[in-house]
Parts: C-alpha cells; sequence; structure tokens
C-alpha cells in the first residue's frame, strides 16, 4: 500500500487510505461514494448537483451503504446578478450553431445551474454531519462555515495557488486541496482568475506544504499508483483523483463523454470557460475549438449553460459531442475500466 509519510490525513478523516474520489457534479452518484468509502478512501457526494430536497435523499443513500467516513462537497461560488446584455451577447455568439440545429431564435434556454453553499444545504448537512465538508471555489460565508466546524465536520477548501491555500488555513481550513493546472473538471481558483499563471501539480504541492501547517491533498494528473507515489513523495498527506473515476460503472456520464475518455490522449484536453461561465479543463470538441476555448463572451457562472442546452441535446441526439462539456485531466490516457472500490484500492497499491 501507498504509506504517506504523513499521516495526519488518514488521522483527521480516519480513513485507511490516502485516496479521495473527488467530487465530480453531474457525474458522481452515491455508489461511486460508497464504493470508495467502503475500500478504504474516502468517498465524496457534490452538493451542487442536487436541490436540497434531493441531496438529502442521496446523503441517506450514502449513509445506507457505509458506515465510513465520505465527505460532503459544496460550491461557495456567488450566485451573479442578471445581465441581459450579456446573455443576448452569448446567445448571438451561439446562433448559427442554433440555426444548424435547425432550432428558432426564440427556442427558450434550459439546464439546471449549480448551486452555491446556502442555508437550506446547511440544514442538510446538519442533519446528520459527514466526516468532512470540502468547498469549492473558496469557502462559504463565516457564519455558514462556524455551523459546519460546529457540526463537527473537518473543512477542506481547494487552491490552486500558494496565496489560496495560505488564505484557506487563515479561514479555517483543517486541510487543503492543491489543485494542480493538470486536473480536470472547474478550477477552484477564487483569489486569482488569470488562467496563464495557474501551477502544475509537480510545482504547487511541495510550495503549499511549506507554506501551510495543515495536511495538503494533492490533486491534478494523478490516475494511477505512479502518481499517487509521487504526490506522497513531494510531501502530500493524501490524492484526490476524479478522471480516472469516470471510467467507473458507478459514474453517470453521457455515452459520449465516456467513448471520448477511452480514446483521451496526452495532448487533447484544454480549460474552457464556454460552458458554465468559470475555466474547467476538458476534453477538446468543437464548440472549444471554434468559440474558444477561453471567450470573453461567456456570461458567468453558472449560467452559460443554459443556452448550450437545446443545441447540445440535439448534437447528442445524433451521437456528436459537439456541445458537451467531456470534463477530463490531463492523464486520463491513463485511466482504466473498473469498479470504483478496485480503482481505489489500485491507486493505493504498489
Amino acid at each position: 500500500m501507498a504509506e504517506p509519510a504523513d499521516r495526519r490525513i488518514l488521522d483527521l478523516f480516519g480513513i485507511d487510505l490516502p485516496i479521495i474520489q473527488a467530487p465530480m457534479a453531474g457525474a458522481t452518484t452515491p455508489a461511486m461514494a460508497i464504493a470508495a468509502s467502503e475500500a478504504g478512501g474516502l468517498g465524496s457526494l457534490p452538493g451542487a448537483q442536487y436541490a436540497p430536497d434531493t441531496f438529502r435523499a442521496a446523503v441517506t443513500e450514502v449513509r445506507a451503504g457505509t458506515r465510513r467516513p465520505f465527505n460532503l462537497n459544496f460550491f461557495a461560488h456567488d450566485t451573479p446578478r442578471d445581465d441581459p446584455e450579456r446573455q443576448a451577447a452569448w446567445r448571438a455568439r451561439l446562433e448559427p450553431y442554433y440555426a444548424e440545429a435547425g432550432l428558432g431564435p426564440d427556442t427558450p434556454p434550459s439546464g439546471a445551474g449549480r448551486a452555491p453553499f446556502n442555508e437550506a444545504f446547511c440544514a442538510v448537512l446538519e442533519e446528520a454531519p459527514p466526516a468532512v465538508a470540502s468547498f469549492h471555489f473558496g469557502l462559504p460565508a463565516p457564519a455558514l462555515l462556524a455551523r459546519v466546524k460546529a457540526a463537527g465536520c473537518k473543512v477542506v477548501g481547494c487552491a490552486t495557488t500558494v496565496a489560496e491555500a495560505v488564505w484557506l488555513e487563515g479561514h479555517g481550513a483543517d486541510a487543503i486541496i492543491a489543485q494542480g493546472f493538470e486536473a480536470g473538471g472547474h478550477r477552484g481558483n477564487f483569489l486569482t482568475h488569470d488562467m496563464a499563471t495557474q501551477v502544475g501539480t509537480m510545482a504547487l504541492v511541495p510550495q503549499v506544504v511549506d507554506a501551510v501547517r495543515v495536511p495538503v491533498i494533492a490533486a491534478g494528473g494523478i490516475a494511477d499508483a505512479r502518481g499517487v507515489r509521487a504526490a506522497l513523495a513531494l510531501g502530500a498527506a493524501a490524492v484526490q483523483v476524479g478522471t480516472a473515476y469516470l471510467l467507473t460503472p458507478e459514474a453517470r456520464i453521457p455515452a459520449l463523454h465516456r467513448a471520448a475518455l477511452e480514446r483521451a490522449t496526452d495532448d487533447g484536453t484544454a480549460l474552457t470557460n464556454l460552458f458554465t461561465g468559470r475555466p474547467a479543463r476538458g476534453i477538446l470538441n468543437r464548440l472549444m475549438r471554434e468559440a474558444g476555448p477561453l471567450s470573453d463572451l461567456a456570461p458567468p457562472f453558472p449560467t452559460a449553460g443554459a443556452a448550450l442546452a437545446p443545441i447540445r441535446a440535439r448534437a447528442e441526439a445524433k451521437e456528436r459531442d459537439d456541445f458537451t462539456n467531456l470534463w477530463a485531466g490531463q492523464a486520463a490516457a491513463l485511466a482504466r475500466p473498473m469498479t470504483a472500490g478496485e480503482l481505489t484500492r489500485r491507486l493505493a497499491g504498489d
């Protein structure tokens, strides 16, 4: 087994393996979180993909499936104000794709956004507190964070720079995820929005380890046991892995996404803000090549996806991934199909 020199995460979370299954909103299922926790790692359930009532049901399902520790994850973004002019400009950029799909200019947008941590989600958490509560895009408001801590949860925040890691520690995080530039899905940045200066995992992890006193969790570019060993050698107390779990049967992703992951290459991903309004790493597709991958026209997170939903649905009906967010990290080609439990054990294996 991969044994970290720093055992603080194992002891802090009460887990056997230094493996955290990443909470991937839209892809993670209760079954995935249960399997990762039952294997000895830390399973994670993302709250952002649910409304509070359905989230309560999902948490109940996880609790029924495992007595092991698990993590509930939340987004900590601010809900943007309405901006009709920017939404109109974005819709105008997408208009040629609407016409190509046979959709009229008055086709209404659709699709759910991503909800931030709020009073309702906090109430669900307090009903049956998990061992760990993690946050993306910073931390929630101090009053809400105090309630999470009072419930007995260990608080984890995500940093993409040393400055963000120091901020998180200073604002009450018990552990910090150091998310390298290689990571799939949304960047956790919150103090900077400059994607040109984001740091890779190999450089970021040891600098964060040196800058903070709390234990550090490495994320980004880790898809097999070799990556785990490298991260632990850099001083991480554990790793968080996302993309590799997308090829497990417990993942809930479209068949098009799964197929794209199976043909992934080292240079086949890019950061894009087109699908949600925040930078996230995914496999290159038509929309990213023609409209981005980064565009000032994309409206703020999480509103960009609503206008894409109708043309995405038409494309997916024809088995095309032109407008589908194919989240994946740079190590996607190293991932292999297997169950979430087997993956958790293999990541920790020699």
